[in-house]
């Protein structure tokens, strides 16, 4: 990786790993330890935030520059070069995460001491920071090595690559982000870097219902862009039929903030009538909520 990017995104709080993957301390771990608040997922899929650890395998390799990834995506390359073997990156990534916790250590009047000796071993891993996990030649691997080691395992993927998603080890969730309610608002929000983007993203759909695991669609939704169309995002929920759909509002943060503008975050309530209008037109009906995380969870009937 290159020096440059590497000083931008340690400016950022990510901890590199190796060549091409990254660790960072979500959010919500951090409210966890100091507030005892906790993420939507701990909420919504029963995992414990102050013990996830959020990576990415690919921090800088994408098939999209997505309007809001919080990544800078002027540093986006089309494939991993002499890729970090999976044990490494899985060893090196629980270090970096007991490193960026230590800080906390100097606080302790204001954190939660049981959860951070607790957040020292996690046990969830969420490959989902930035960049597409699925441009990691040995994705398979290292989600089996997370597995060896007692992990629950949530994968987050754009969908480009439907083939790796047909022969990897299933990750405990698997989530698929379907960006926009048609490939004309696809190709503006999220600039993709290969010519058939959206059709791959189609195929992903369609595989979606044979693939034996707990499987949800997230739809970030940005105001201004995708926050439309309900009834065609519908039909592709239809195709794809997940066990749970996030209906998730787009977060003013990171490198994001260079490309849009606060006004494209949907409120709360804009997100809550999004997934209402889709709760009639599908078989989905809504079951939770975080008001703080801007996300709506629907469930299969």
């Amino acid at each position: 990786m290159d020096q440059e990017i590497r000083n931008l995104l340690r400016k950022q709080k990510y901890k590199i790993v190796g060549e091409h993957s990254a660790v960072k301390l979500c959010h919500w771990l951090k409210k966890s330890l100091m507030e005892d608040r906790v993420c939507y997922k701990q909420k919504f899929y029963g995992i414990k935030s102050h013990r996830c650890l959020q990576m990415t395998p690919s921090v800088t390799s994408c098939t999209h520059k997505c309007l809001f990834c919080w990544r800078p995506t002027q540093y986006t390359f089309s494939r991993i070069e002499n890729p970090d073997p999976p044990e490494f990156i899985v060893e090196k990534s629980i270090e970096a995460q007991k490193e960026l916790l230590s800080g906390y250590w100097g606080v302790l009047d204001r954190v939660n001491k049981e959860k951070l000796k607790e957040a020292l071993t996690p046990n969830n891993v969420a490959i989902s920071l930035a960049g597409e996990p699925t441009m990691y030649p040995f994705l398979s691997d290292l989600i089996d090595e997370y597995k060896k080691r007692n992990f629950t395992t949530f994968l987050v993927t754009n969908g480009t690559n439907p083939e790796v998603l047909e022969e990897i080890s299933l990750p405990w969730n698997l989530y698929v982000t379907i960006p926009a309610p048609n490939k004309e608002v696809y190709k503006k929000l999220c600039i993709p870097q290969i010519s058939d983007g959206w059709e791959r993203i189609m195929e992903t759909l369609e595989l979606f219902p044979s693939l034996n695991t707990r499987k949800v669609t997230r739809l970030t939704l940005v105001k201004g862009y995708n926050l439309k169309n309900p009834e065609e995002y519908a039909k592709l929920i239809e195709k794809a039929s997940p066990d749970y759909v996030e209906a998730k509002a787009y977060m003013f943060v990171g490198f994001s903030r260079l490309r849009l503008s606060i006004e494209n975050m949907p409120s709360f309530s804009e997100i809550m009538s999004f997934a209402q209008e889709l709760e009639t037109m599908t078989n989905y009906k809504i079951k939770d909520s975080s008001e703080d995380s801007r996300v709506v969870l629907l469930v299969k009937e």
